[in-house]
């Protein structure tokens, strides 16, 4: 039977801050519509901020479905699993909210991150936590991690400064797949 945390103290934030992937799930009001799913990782790109908030930052890639998601109605889980001896499923609920690039709020939020690549940051997801629990995790498979991969630094190192801008991001990703608003 899983358990239910009153909000993140030191040991968990340990702990979520050493896992080197963890999931993004969203989905857009109604009953229609694209729910989303993303793995998200990278060391240093998640950080808590509070006890119970949270944030992520949130590269450019090949869609824009959790910040439309976020943008329409701020619903937001976060599952951060173990594949080491330790069997462990931790879910972060909450309410999120996009802070651009571009916005006044970026520069001073960005500071809690380690990760130092700046190139293709789009936004900072913060969420404000809700409900932490976790689950067992029995038949989560037992796999080594290897490393973190560098092609997304490698890529973006190589991209001309025209793929980098603001208006290519608001043509590239200035909608979900669902036609919903994400980049503004």
């Amino acid at each position: 039977m899983g358990h239910v945390y009153e909000e993140i103290d030191d040991k968990l934030a340990h702990w979520l801050t050493e896992q080197p992937v963890f999931f993004v799930g969203t989905a857009p009001s109604g009953p229609d519509g694209h729910v989303n799913v993303s793995p998200k990782g990278m060391a240093g790109t998640f950080a808590v901020l509070g006890p119970k908030q949270v944030g992520y930052l949130d590269y450019f890639g090949s869609g824009a479905e959790t910040i439309a998601h976020v943008r329409d109605n701020g619903r937001i889980v976060l599952m951060f699993c173990s594949f080491d001896k330790r069997c462990r499923i931790i879910r972060l609920h909450g309410r999120a909210r996009v802070v651009q690039f571009n916005e006044a709020e970026y520069p001073k939020l960005r500071n809690n991150f380690s990760k130092t690549l700046e190139k293709g940051t789009r936004s900072i997801i913060l969420v404000d936590v809700t409900r932490v629990a976790d689950s067992c995790g029995y038949s989560v498979p037992l796999m080594d991690f290897v490393g973190h991969r560098d092609v997304y630094e490698k890529h973006v190192e190589k991209a001309p400064p025209e793929k980098l801008t603001f208006e290519n991001a608001l043509e590239k990703n200035g909608t979900s797949i669902d036609g919903l608003p994400a980049i503004r």
